[in-house]
């Protein structure tokens, strides 16, 4: 009678090792890795199982899956036949902390023959181990929100009192040591002299351009510093999308944004959820709005189309001064009588506004009347300049000041420079070494960046703010007259756009003039005077009243 076989017994499953842990703070601390290594190999020695690999994630979290190590090891379970059959975890929170994507891979894998296994929360295959799993991953993912909520709490309270979170600073901050609590150091930023220098000079250029040749765009402002050799803090050439994000950072007024954006997709979060953490500024207020209105009017869909070559003077800066909505062409007896109208009476009736009407021959000829025989005066045109031009000296200072610290910035480089010369002349240091090479292009990049900066801002102190003298009013007044006068009506409509960004009729025999200050000073400044400069329009935005909100603004009230 023959003997039966016994079966051999059934192999062994194989072991993929998965050790995480969620930041890069943990990684360089090189103690819960090996730990987590450790426990998994003594598990695996326990049951007999061979250790097929190990996948290391250090620095990564677990609520997504754009995890390099985690992405080979799902690519290898996903092959036929798989090199293992269990990925073995410390804890199911390091395989995933968001239920919905667990259960997505665990049931790829499953399919494929490899199940997932954690050390101290072991449960079976059976339905009430998987439901019992299902609840530890979801409570799991709510520690890990409820985790972020805190951090994040704690991190906008940083940014309150001005520490520095992490990341990249903008152009012209450095990040520096602030003081030390308990083992943590917390940091500020501080100005860097010579990235300041490159924000600064973006700024004039956008509202002076080079010497003086008028306001430019982000494409003419990344045109030049890439000719001039000008780059970015990484060596980069300029494009307009940096030009643009820079001159409309509120960090440089002091005013640094923290939490705009969401972590993962980068959306934009509400306006409400941001912290403005207080920082050196690098530009006043003034220049800031002024770049911010010079490029909302260079927007395409700054202005409405139909007041771009609309015949009316004053279009698209008339306002009524009852709703503040826009004042629009009405005519009557067939065309021969015209008026600026209330558009909200116009389309709504009295219940939307009382609304007031007047003819636009007469307000036209008011304003332009008002304009060259008040607001053109010379004398009038200094008075208003005065509480801007005494400025100008402290100006003056405080840039000279910003040179020096380029020039003795660019000293300390080259004296640094030279003790590193003689090091090697005296064969104490090893003109092979790679570090010494490294430090050698190190000190010139900022001896020569130092330089060339402080020989940049040096010959803009005298050119930012030309000085205003009875001479440049007198033309600059005579100039705009002459073209008030000119029989091209776009032209004059631009003129007017300029010098007066409002007009609001506050009854129907009284109009408001308003203007700012600013703007006028950088139209007189522009081309000497004798031509007017960024001829352009307000914004197109509803309930438009932004020269309400300028610090430097003029107004006057009229009788028609």
């Amino acid at each position: 009678m023959a003997k039966r076989k016994t079966p051999p017994p059934p192999a062994l499953p194989s072991a993929a090792l998965y050790l995480r842990v969620s930041t890069g703070r943990q990684a360089e601390s090189d103690l819960s890795i090996p730990d987590q290594g450790r426990q998994l190999r003594a598990y695996c020695e326990a049951k007999g199982w061979p250790i097929a690999e190990e996948f290391i994630e250090p620095g990564n979290t677990a609520t997504d899956d754009k995890r390099p190590a985690f992405q080979r090891m799902i690519d290898a379970g996903l092959t036929k036949p798989p090199p293992f059959h269990v990925i073995l975890v410390h804890s199911f929170s390091r395989f995933f902390r968001d239920q919905f994507l667990f259960e997505f891979y665990a049931r790829k894998l499953a399919k494929n023959g490899v199940r997932i296994v954690s050390i101290t929360q072991e449960v079976g295959d059976d339905p009430m181990g998987v439901m019992v799993r299902q609840m530890m991953n979801l409570f799991d993912e709510y520690q890990s929100r409820e985790n972020a909520k805190h951090t994040l709490r704690a991190m906008k309270e940083n940014a309150r009192q001005g520490f520095w979170n992490g990341s990249h600073p903008p152009l012209g901050y450095r990040v520096v040591a602030a003081e030390q609590r308990g083992d943590r150091v917390k940091k500020r930023l501080e100005v860097d002299p010579i990235g300041a220098e490159t924000v600064r000079k973006i700024f004039r250029l956008a509202l002076n351009g080079v010497d003086g040749s008028g306001p430019m765009g982000v494409k003419a402002i990344a045109t030049y510093l890439n000719d001039n050799h000008i780059y970015t803090r990484g060596g980069g050439r300029w494009g307009v999308g940096t030009v643009h994000h820079t001159l409309t950072r509120t960090s440089y007024i002091g005013e640094h944004r923290f939490n705009t954006r969401h972590y993962r997709s980068q959306e934009q979060k509400e306006a409400s959820e941001a912290v403005i953490m207080p920082v050196p500024a690098l530009i006043d207020q003034e220049s800031f709005d002024a770049v911010q209105r010079a490029m909302s009017r260079r927007n395409p869909r700054a202005m409405p189309p139909r007041f771009v070559t609309s015949p009316i003077l004053l279009g698209g800066i008339c306002f009524c001064g009852l709703c503040g909505k826009a004042m629009t062409l009405r005519t009557g007896k067939g065309g021969a009588y015209r008026y600026y109208t209330c558009c909200t009476k116009a389309r709504q009736g009295t219940a939307g506004c009382e609304g007031m009407a007047v003819r636009m021959d007469m307000l036209d000829a008011t304003v332009i009347d008002h304009l060259e025989n008040r607001l053109l005066n010379p004398e009038r045109l200094a008075t208003m300049m005065d509480n801007i031009l005494d400025r100008r000296s402290e100006w003056i200072e405080r840039r000279h000041r910003h040179v020096a610290d380029l020039r003795k910035r660019a000293t300390e480089a080259n004296q640094r420079l030279q003790r590193l010369f003689q090091s090697i002349e005296h064969g104490i240091a090893d003109p092979t070494d790679r570090t010494l090479k490294q430090r050698i292009a190190e000190l010139t990049s900022i001896r020569d960046a130092a330089e060339g900066d402080a020989e940049r801002a040096a010959a803009a102190i005298d050119k930012i703010t030309p000085a205003l003298t009875p001479d440049l009013l007198r033309r600059f007044a005579e100039a705009t007259r002459e073209m008030f006068r000119s029989a091209d009506g776009a032209y004059r409509r631009d003129l007017i756009r300029a010098v007066a960004q409002k007009v609001e009729l506050v009854s129907p025999m009284e109009v408001r003039i308003c203007g700012s200050r600013v703007e006028l000073l950088r139209t007189i400044a522009s081309n000497n005077g004798v031509e007017s400069a960024a001829l352009a329009v307000p914004g197109f935005v509803r309930d438009w009243r932004p020269l309400l909100e300028m610090r430097e603004n003029y107004s006057y009230d009229i009788l028609l």
